[in-house]
């Protein structure tokens, strides 16, 4: 990696200009994006609503476990190694981390870069991250979870849950939020959310906002389509679902989140924050490159992403979290199922309730991408669920979007496939959702 800048600034006076919480399909251009305290949870009472007409080391070391542990198909781990380092070596991101997990084991771990530009301090395998909206699947699994608790059904309408909430809600279903088919406008447009701005930069990355707040955002702008109609995401679409988890549970979602998925499984690196504007423990921080250097955008409050993109984790608990969704142990098979549904409209084919579907040369996996100012994350799954990646790499300089897109498709491809002992690394897959985000 090139050297690292002397100073990093607060605040740009040029560059480019893109929304601070536009999310994308993997590596997903940014979901989500102080106070000390997270807001009190709004006590409301349990139950279904009802409505009339309504029913491991620092630096680049890898963790290589006994022979016994190394994959039988003969992974080359130093591929892998190479690959993360062709995130950071060119450039393209301050920092880059993976991990792959096998029957429960963790075989491989690495980091490449640096976690502090300032410093220069190497970037920590075991480093947490923001997740952006690999949040939704989290929170996807929850509300699927009260669908098998028979709290909700995934046909109910909006309307049934949260009366009035958004034009359209008489036709818009619980699926369609999960699948981004319901045409809700999506509230990141709105100018506020942009991190380039200097009102973000200079305070606005601190601002409290309720998830009512966010929807009401995205009133200002009219449906993308009628209900069912298409597929575009819209983080306002997950901002609902986590206003239905908290109608029905009368807890926060942040609260379901943990108690349900983060505490049962151990997930002891994975938060769900409320106002908090910092990432707990060792952590890479988050840029971006401007004509007159870096500017670090890790500080700042994570409610404009809300539930669907607020969370902080690591590739080891991420790799954790898939094992236990796709091994059928947060799920009843009938739920997992419907998780893994994929719509019918335009590159929604590839995206389930809350679950992308990726394949690849060695078979189809399951996950999400996420965006963050600053972040980039993708976890994988096989289906079967006995391997899981994930990844996270802080974006920094791509002067080539296509030779950055193939660096980052190789990391995800080499890890999850390869290359097999004596043969070549598999080709990367070009696809929409292993991209990364655009400028």
């Amino acid at each position: 990696m090139t050297a690292a800048p002397t100073a990093v600034r607060t605040a740009p006076t040029t560059g480019r200009h893109r929304p601070v919480l536009r999310a994308v399909v993997v590596a997903a251009v940014g979901l989500g994006l102080l106070a000390a305290l997270a807001p009190a949870a709004v006590a409301r009472p349990a139950g279904r609503p009802t409505a009339a007409g309504c029913g491991d080391a620092h630096g680049r070391i890898a963790v290589r476990p006994a022979t016994a542990d190394t994959p039988e198909r003969g992974t080359d781990w130093q591929a892998a190694d190479a690959a993360l380092a062709g995130m950071t070596d060119p450039g393209y991101a301050t920092s880059a981390l993976a991990a792959v997990r096998e029957d429960g084991r963790l075989v491989w771990r690495n980091a490449t870069g640096v976690a502090d530009l300032a410093t220069g301090e190497p970037a920590d395998p075991r480093g947490a991250f923001r997740i952006g909206s690999a949040t939704e699947t989290f929170v996807a699994t929850v509300l699927l979870q009260l669908v098998g608790e028979h709290r909700l059904d995934l046909d109910d309408r909006l309307e049934c849950l949260l009366p009035g909430i958004v034009p359209n809600s008489t036709e818009i279903t619980v699926r369609q939020l999960l699948d981004h088919t319901s045409g809700v406008a999506d509230y990141t447009r709105d100018p506020a959310f942009d991190h380039r701005r200097p009102e973000w930069l200079d305070g606005g990355r601190f601002k409290h906002y309720a998830l009512r707040d966010l929807v009401d955002i995205s009133h200002r702008y009219p449906p993308a389509f009628p209900p069912g109609a298409d597929r575009q995401y819209s983080d306002t679409d997950y901002v609902l679902v986590g206003m239905i988890i908290e109608t029905l549970t009368g807890r926060s979602w942040n609260e379901e989140v943990t108690r349900r998925i983060i505490r049962p499984l151990g997930l002891a690196d994975t938060w769900m924050p409320g106002d908090s504007p910092v990432i707990p423990g060792p952590h890479a921080h988050g840029y971006d490159r401007t004509d007159t250097g870096p500017v670090d955008l890790t500080p700042l409050n994570p409610t404009p992403a809300g539930s669907s993109g607020a969370g902080i984790s690591t590739t080891a608990d991420l790799t954790t979290f898939l094992k236990a969704l796709l091994g059928g142990r947060l799920l009843r098979p009938a739920e997992l199922a419907a998780m893994q549904q994929t719509t019918d409209h335009g590159d929604g084919r590839s995206y389930g309730l809350g679950l992308q579907r990726v394949d690849t040369p060695c078979g189809t996996f399951w996950g999400h991408a996420g965006g963050f100012p600053g972040y980039v994350t993708m976890m994988l799954g096989s289906a079967d669920g006995k391997r899981q990646f994930a990844a996270s790499t802080t974006v920094y300089d791509i002067p080539d979007r296509d030779t950055a897109d193939a660096a980052w498709q190789k990391v995800i491809t080499t890890a999850l496939c390869g290359p097999q002992t004596g043969t070549a690394a598999p080709a990367p897959v070009t696809a929409p959702d292993l991209a990364l985000p655009a400028p």
